[in-house]
């Protein structure tokens, strides 16, 4: 586990976006407590002038009269916290942000690619510090230590005895823990070990002990990645950075080619996949670029998944050249293998890798399948699904029940004149033009479902008349309600016939 720790995130940060002419100068951030301005954070030079945090910013100014002060923003702070660990990406997908100022990384089995567990320790902190940031990194066996280690002991010295040599505040325990402990003549952590564990489970609670066996490995602590880690995941560092197209495409199809194989070993097909490029000038605060793509089914043709990716590649910006890029099946669905054609193809392989270049350039929502819905409400007797998506077979729509080809959404009220309660109407007036009705049939009842008290449209009862106008034109009417004493029902225009 690598600890990385951020010592002065938030004055960094600032100072990044500071004219060079106060760049060096003594410099804090502020927030108001009980109508007091005190000091939160402060640069190294503030800092070697004896300004620290809990400083009112009276006493700051009269240590520093020439003190540079601003307000203080720690959701911005978590952000950028939350961006340096998705770059830290780059060294290993198992990464998260540690509040306030450090990020825990897993980089077991990640070393090697940079040499060894010191190279990549080095190239982190040393990548950081050139983008204005003071940081430090220690390696551990657990996390507890790797934080311990980081910011009160030697980073590169990882044996357990140093751990004995801490202070108690490395093993992350409140104040006043720590205050009961000096009490007692306990400052070290090595102190602990003669300490019978029931007595300190007993006046101190179990939050001590916990701390303790997290730290020399008898506790699992588990660490949540800042993302899921997928299961299905290929990297590719290059000796020397990639700029072209043609050579950016054809590690695309490399990196294809070995997630397909993996997946085809786990009977699995990808169902959405994530491209992430590492630039060599990234920097750490920079969004990180990254392309998705998904299928309308599991697949796992290579091929097929470069030519659906092609036309996504023209958005990457590889600047100075890319250094590593990440292909990751964010998203998989089984898949077994099929009869295919005897030109090789799935029986609707190529009406799905059509769907998916559709919905690659219109959206995945603007790219649906319409079916029968068992319900009467004209609303919702049609449901819109993914096109290929192999579904149970849904029941037809009833025979001899003409349905509109077009319906208005939602129907729009009009002023109809019916003899009988019953009768279709004589004539409708429709945005303003009167239709004199010249054929009809009906009415047709549709009530709402039990379930739907007043249905979707908030309209319980309707009697719907299909008419025709002098005119030839056809419409689907229906008056709303019943004739009851005090209440006229409402006449509403819900589609047209052709």
């Amino acid at each position: 586990m690598l600890a990385l720790w951020l010592p002065r995130l938030p004055t960094d940060a600032r100072e990044r976006t500071m004219p060079p002419e106060l760049r060096g100068r003594p410099f804090a951030l502020l927030r108001t407590e009980r109508q007091r301005r005190m000091v939160v954070a402060v640069n190294r030079v503030a800092a070697s002038a004896g300004i620290g945090p809990g400083h009112t910013l009276s006493d700051a100014r009269a240590l520093e009269p020439g003190l540079e002060v601003a307000e203080a923003t720690p959701e911005a702070d978590a952000v950028l916290l939350g961006r340096i660990a998705d770059w830290a990406h780059r060294y290993s997908p198992w990464t998260a942000a540690d509040e306030p100022d450090g990020v825990v990384i897993d980089i077991t089995g990640c070393a090697h690619l940079f040499g060894n567990e010191a190279a990549l320790a080095a190239d982190l902190t040393g990548r950081l510090r050139a983008a204005g940031f003071a940081a430090r990194a220690a390696i551990a066996d657990t996390p507890a230590a790797a934080w311990g280690l980081v910011r009160f002991g030697s980073p590169e010295d990882r044996r357990r005895e140093r751990l004995d040599g801490l202070p108690l505040a490395a093993l992350r325990l409140p104040a006043e823990t720590v205050e009961g402990l000096h009490a007692l003549g306990l400052r070290r952590i090595g102190d602990l070990h003669a300490m019978p564990r029931a007595g300190l489970a007993a006046r101190f609670g179990g939050r001590l002990l916990q701390r303790y066996d997290q730290a020399f490995g008898r506790l699992d602590e588990p660490i949540s990645p800042r993302r899921p880690v997928p299961e299905h995941r290929e990297r590719l560092t290059f000796a020397e950075p990639i700029s072209t197209p043609e050579s950016i495409a054809g590690a695309l199809r490399h990196l294809l080619g070995r997630l397909c194989t993996g997946l085809e070993a786990a009977g699995q097909g990808v169902r959405r996949l994530r491209l992430d490029t590492h630039r060599t000038d990234q920097r750490v605060d920079d969004e990180a670029q990254s392309l998705t793509l998904g299928t309308s089914r599991p697949t796992r043709d290579p091929a097929a998944l470069a030519r659906l990716a092609a036309p996504l590649l023209e958005r990457i910006d590889p600047g100075p050249g890319l250094e590593t890029l990440v292909l990751s099946a964010t998203e998989t669905g089984p898949l077994i293998a099929i009869q295919t054609g005897i030109d090789g193809e799935g029986i609707d392989g190529g009406l799905a890798e059509l769907v998916d270049r559709l919905a690659l350039r219109l959206g995945e929502r603007a790219v649906l399948r319409l079916v029968p819905r068992e319900s009467w409400l004209p609303e919702r007797c049609v449901a819109a699904l993914p096109p290929v998506e192999v579904l149970p077979l849904p029941k037809p729509w009833p025979a001899g029940r003409p349905r509109p080809l077009r319906l208005l959404t939602p129907p729009e009220p009009i002023e109809a004149t019916a003899p009988l309660p019953d009768d279709p109407p004589l004539q409708f007036v429709w945005r303003g033009l009167r239709h004199r009705v010249s054929r009809a049939e009906g009415p047709e009842r549709i009530e709402c479902e039990w379930w739907r008290p007043e249905g979707s449209l908030g309209l319980a009862v309707r009697d719907y008349y299909r008419v025709e106008d002098g005119a030839g034109r056809r419409f689907w009417l229906f008056r709303a309600g019943l004739y009851r004493p005090g209440e006229w029902p409402r006449w509403f225009l819900h589609g047209f016939l052709g």
